[in-house]
């Protein structure tokens, strides 16, 4: 049987989280007042970022380290780093 959807592929990977976000919202008066559109929350396939409240709550533990948030992220309001060694995501084959 092949893996055909993400979701089924997101079934593959295991991560192995430090307990020290490598992620950051700098400024979350940002997210707050100059982003309605909350794009994070849309484009991250591991769904790391959640508007909740007046916050954007960020997941780390299940980033897949794609860099797509410091990338997409319009107002540059997202640092992202790689883990630290030994930590992060981990593919498996199947």
């Amino acid at each position: 049987m092949s893996t055909k959807t993400i979701e089924e592929k997101q079934y593959l990977i295991r991560f192995k989280a430090n307990t020290k976000s490598h992620l950051t919202v700098l400024d979350h008066d940002i997210c707050s007042t100059n982003c309605p559109d909350k794009l994070c929350t849309l484009f991250c396939p591991g769904e790391v970022y959640k508007w909740e409240g007046a916050r954007m709550q960020v997941g780390y533990e299940g980033c897949h380290e794609c860099g797509s948030c410091r990338i997409g992220c319009p107002h540059e309001n997202i640092k992202w780093e790689y883990p630290l060694g030994g930590h992060g995501i981990v593919f498996r084959l199947a």
